[in-house]
């Protein structure tokens, strides 16, 4: 697969290409290659925390007159599944994924959790191959420049909201467990609890441990009495 295209498309030439081929191949196609071929799951792990860095460090640094709340707001605007789909799109990221069959026949190439994913895989390939500052570039390039303060309000994060509330009370600890993984790799469902102090207060379900724990932290704000507006 030549993907020099998607290099261009994305303004960054890697030195070692095996770092991409990695974070465009989804767990799907890994899994059918049979031959000891990584999927992008570890390279996701890594790429959703250099992208919270980068994201927090550009916040802090041009919106100095705003609260940790407020910051924290704007940054899950930014990072959630919804926002990355967006990004994804100018890139063209969908196009370029590496599927199974059975995930190529479903439509995964337009399926938001599949696509968010290998975005944050980029982010990590283009960290590990040229550093720091190559995945800030990157990952600022999606940054809207009119970014502002009110652009959280678009976007539902519940578990921000849910961990607002808990943060009260300091000696409170929210947690979230994996309680069921079931499906085939095309259609997936997940199952997560969110336990406050070990206690179960949410449960949620979606297509992605994202979207379940979203959903966990919804249905633990409803239970508590706060309106979903």
């Amino acid at each position: 697969m030549d993907l020099t295209e998607f290099e261009k498309k994305i303004g960054y030439t890697f030195k070692n290409k095996e770092l991409l081929h990695e974070a465009l191949s989804h767990s799907s196609y890994s899994n059918e290659a049979k031959r000891g071929l990584n999927s992008n799951e570890r390279l996701e792990f890594l790429g959703d925390s250099v992208l919270s860095i980068v994201v927090s460090e550009h916040l802090f640094r041009h919106f100095k007159h705003l609260p940790e709340g407020e910051l924290t707001k704007i940054r899950a605007s930014l990072v959630c599944e919804k926002a990355l789909f967006e990004f994804s799109k100018k890139i063209d990221l969908g196009k370029y994924i590496l599927l199974g069959k059975g995930e190529e026949n479903s439509g995964g190439r337009e399926r938001p959790s599949i696509v968010s994913d290998a975005f944050e895989a980029v982010i990590a390939a283009v960290f590990l191959d040229g550093g720091m500052k190559a995945a800030e570039k990157y990952v600022l390039s999606f940054i809207p420049k009119d970014l502002a303060a009110d652009s959280s309000k678009s976007l539902h994060d519940y578990k921000t909201a849910l961990q607002e509330v808990i943060q009260k009370n300091p000696e409170e600890r929210v947690e979230y467990v994996l309680a069921e993984q079931t499906g085939p790799d095309h259609d997936r469902k997940f199952v997560v609890n969110v336990e406050l102090n070990s206690n179960v207060i949410g449960t949620g379900e979606g297509h992605s441990k994202k979207q379940a724990e979203q959903a966990a932290a919804r249905e633990a704000l409803r239970l508590m009495g706060y309106k979903d507006d």
